[in-house]
């Protein structure tokens, strides 16, 4: 069950380290300093699960934790929650043995890299050429994984090598490789790679040369490696969403307080209709975001078995709309948007700069877009269809709620029943027309359900392929907005009572933003005339309004945040953008 107080103690842990991140970032280095707290706070407990003595029992709960980090700073959470990635592996496929001691180490402060990627061969993990060769002493690592988040760093590695025939499914095998194991001389570390973001992660490398392991490091059986990754990236792509939504959130406070301090003819940017539109269509993408996010890390309990879906949607969805959300925001923002050392220590380029990862690592938005073409016959089915696990759902939307236990030997690599999210919506929009909801609320949902059936019948005349179109990309990212469109209906419907009277809540204003804009993008994929814009003015004003405030005070800005430290002064004090304008 997610515990707001862990969030705000986290949050009182962290600091105000705005002034030490951009220093940190300007000299490219590692920020030690912001991840010893994390491990002070023992977030690390957080990245094992509770048989093996952590405390992960509860994955809406680690995604709460990661945003906390990442609306302070990126680059320090994608340098420490690189542990809970690397580790995955081992708790999906590994012995009860390996997974006790990798857990202790864990525990201990030790970091975990995850060696998949290779010079030549980037997101083509069959193609790997890093092999390991069955010797009497175990197993004879031998090739080059780079670049690798925290490969020097780290003091394991869970490597992914060919064990057998180069290119087949079955030729890969993981392996836990402990750094102080093998002799002097048959590793080395390879240097750290400069990066236009994250500038002081460690992105770096790791080359083989004879490094014998032995027979206990394999993880799982041999040759079942490339799908032991394939089951683990299911959890870790879904917590990535945390990173994306966490950047979207410190994004939106920082633009939304901009819009309300910096005055133009002695009248605040919010009070003009074109800045407050910004500020509320970034709010309803984030909001989407959020919705779909959550309700992803809650399905890792919940629908386990569509996690092939669910996991894909996410990772690919939740950068695209933060991205949209920065990008708005830089253009409101104008040069303190792109100025390192202006506004808040220049903290916006910074995170757009550290952003840009997101939709790159466990998986580029291509390639998860790829994942879903291939169950578009699934999917599509599953619509027509109409199946839902009503149990599972109602659980995934219950945000807040104790979650069931996972159960790791449900995840496949193929979602049988489809997405019961998606699926859901026929009978929702019908719920939602026949109970009295805020204005235009029903008629969204009604539109929502039509796009999802029009996308599913496109998905069925457009077959797998191992090199989809472009056509199917687009498709695929169609579905995904469907899927955070459901996501904001039920949730809206399953919490509505619950935050009635929060300024977010009131009115519908968040979600009616979120439809909104989830609509439009659909409407741009799908080539179909946009949604009308009618009551849009009842929905921005006070909407960016609403926003303002919450960043003013620390309030959340986001329908099912947490409270955030409010700026210690003004960002830009009225006095002092009037000097600013006389000097000009």
């Amino acid at each position: 069950m997610s515990d707001p107080s862990l969030e705000a103690a986290l949050d009182a842990a962290l600091g105000d380290s705005a002034r030490r991140d951009a220093e940190l970032d300007a000299t490219e280095e590692f920020p030690a300093e912001l991840c010893a707290r994390l491990d002070d706070f023992g977030l690390p407990t957080y990245y094992v699960p509770t048989e093996w003595g952590g405390a992960l029992d509860d994955h809406e709960r680690l995604f709460r934790l990661w945003r906390t980090v990442a609306r302070r700073d990126l680059s320090a959470l994608v340098a420490h929650a690189k542990t809970y990635l690397g580790a995955a592996s081992v708790w999906v496929a590994g012995s009860p043995e390996l997974a006790k001691a990798t857990a202790q180490a864990v525990l201990s402060g030790v970091p975990v890299a995850w060696a998949l990627s290779e010079p030549d061969h980037g997101a083509d993990l069959l193609g790997g050429a890093v092999t390991a060769t069955a010797t009497d002493r175990g197993w004879r690592l031998d090739g080059r994984k780079w670049p690798i988040n925290n490969a020097t760093r780290a003091g394991l590695l869970t490597v992914l090598a060919r064990t057998g025939e180069a290119g087949s499914a079955r030729g890969h095998s993981l392996f836990l490789v402990d750094k102080s194991a093998p002799a002097a001389g048959t590793w080395r570390a390879l240097p750290k790679a400069r990066t236009h973001g994250i500038r002081g992660v460690d992105i770096s490398g790791i080359e083989f040369d004879g490094a014998v392991l032995p027979s206990t490091a394999l993880i799982g059986e041999q040759g079942k490696g490339f799908e032991t990754v394939l089951r683990a990236l299911q959890l870790t792509r879904t917590m990535c969403a945390a990173l994306s939504v966490g950047a979207g959130e410190h994004a939106l406070r920082l633009g939304a307080r901009f819009a309300a301090t910096r005055e133009i003819q002695h009248k605040p940017l919010l009070d003009r209709a074109y800045p407050a539109s910004i500020v509320a269509r970034c709010a309803g993408l984030l909001g989407a975001a959020e919705a779909a996010a959550l309700v992803a890390a809650r399905s890792v309990h919940s629908l386990t078995r569509e996690l092939s879906v669910s996991s894909a949607v996410v990772k690919a969805l939740a950068p695209t709309l933060v991205d949209a959300v920065i990008e708005e925001l830089a253009e409101l923002l104008g040069a303190r948007s792109y100025l390192t050392e202006v506004y808040e220590h220049g903290a916006f380029q910074k995170l757009e700069r550290d952003h840009e990862i997101v939709a790159i690592f466990d998986g580029s938005t291509p390639v998860n877009r790829g994942s879903l073409v291939q169950q578009f016959p699934r999917l599509a089915r599953g619509l027509d269809a109409g199946s839902v696990d009503v149990g599972g759902l109602a659980e995934a939307v219950a945000v807040g709620s104790p979650l069931r236990p996972l159960d790791r030997s449900a995840l496949t690599l193929l979602s049988r029943n489809g997405c019961s999210l998606v699926q859901s919506l026929p009978a929702l929009a019908e719920e939602l027309a026949g109970r009295q909801s805020h204005a235009g609320l029903a008629e969204q949902a009604g539109e929502l359900r039509a796009a999802a059936e029009r996308i599913g019948g496109l998905m069925a005349r457009t077959g797998p392929s191992a090199r989809p179109p472009m056509a199917a990309h687009e498709l695929a990212a169609a579905y995904e907005l469907c899927y955070a469109g459901a996501a904001c209906l039920q949730l809206w419907a399953a919490q509505e009572a619950r935050h009635r009277g929060e300024p977010l809540w009131q009115d519908g204003l968040w979600v009616r933003a979120a439809l909104r804009a989830l609509l439009a993008r659909i409407a741009s994929l799908l080539r179909t005339p946009p949604p009308a814009a009618e009551g849009d003015d009842r929905i921005d004003g006070p909407l960016a309004r609403a926003i303002a405030a919450a960043a003013a005070t620390g309030a959340p800005v986001t329908p099912f945040g947490a409270p955030a430290p409010a700026p210690s002064q003004p960002s830009h004090r009225p006095e002092e953008q009037r000097e600013e304008h006389r000097a000009r």
